[in-house]
């Protein structure tokens, strides 16, 4: 999703021992298409985000549109490939770590990963988002970080709707259940939960704009229920933060 791309655009610095004309010509053709290279990556960053499904792949793992699930573990790991352009989503009953592993991945760290919930018999999908935290640059650009986290959601709610679409056939009051977004940061402005509403309505969206009126994040019974799955989150350690401070 270029969020770690966009934020390392840094002008190079002169040597100020180089005094010849031609080193200052030279400097100053570089330093043009430096700035017509910010300028196309602001300009991409501004443009509204639209999913494309040519350029999908879905993998199903252990699922499959017949499982509720209300009654089955599902989750969705979804990544995106800056080279290619190529979006992936796994769906299975656990997150596939293997999809984020590799210098890429946990260098920009801009995957998704979501699961859902049944809570006191309600249906609900969390969503988590990594804004800062694995290393310095993550840090550096946790509010460009966050600002294309939120401006990009949607797309990724249609790649959930469009890759699971058999499921949502199958269950259609899924699309009414609410999204909640976990924004994973160590930085407390943007370490935060926010509830988006119904998931048709949150894709339909050109970007996140807010919370939705429902701001109470469901809680689990605390003892055994049947009410209640899966009983502990599926989603856990670098991916999301739990002392949140809330």
């Amino acid at each position: 999703m270029r969020i770690l791309t966009a934020s390392l655009l840094v002008p190079s610095k002169l040597n100020p021992e180089k005094q010849s004309s031609i080193y200052f010509y030279r400097t100053r053709r570089r330093s043009k298409k430096s700035i017509n290279n910010s300028i196309v990556t602001v300009a991409r960053l501004l443009e509204p985000a639209i999913f494309e499904a040519s350029k999908l792949t879905v993998l199903f793992s252990g699922v499959d549109e017949g499982n509720h699930p209300g009654k089955l573990p599902r989750t969705y790991t979804f990544t995106h490939c800056d080279l290619t352009s190529k979006l992936t989503l796994t769906i299975s009953q656990t997150i596939n770590n293997s999809q984020l592993q590799g210098w890429h991945n946990r260098l920009q760290r801009d995957e998704v990963v979501a699961e859902w919930k049944k809570v006191k018999g309600k249906m609900s999908l969390h969503v988590h988002c990594h804004i800062s935290g694995s290393h310095f640059l993550l840090d550096l650009c946790a509010r460009l970080r966050y600002y294309i986290f939120c401006k990009e959601l949607p797309v990724v709610l249609k790649a959930f709707i469009h890759g699971d679409g058999n499921l949502l056939q199958n269950y259609p009051e899924l699309q009414n259940a609410p999204v909640w977004i976990y924004f994973n940061s160590n930085i407390q402005e943007f370490n935060k939960i926010e509830c988006l509403g119904p998931l048709k309505e949150a894709a339909s969206s050109n970007e996140v704009h807010g919370p939705h009126k429902e701001k109470t994040l469901p809680e689990p019974c605390q003892e055994s229920c049947k009410c209640c799955f899966p009983s502990r989150s599926l989603i856990h350690g670098p991916t999301s933060i739990s002392d949140r401070g809330l």
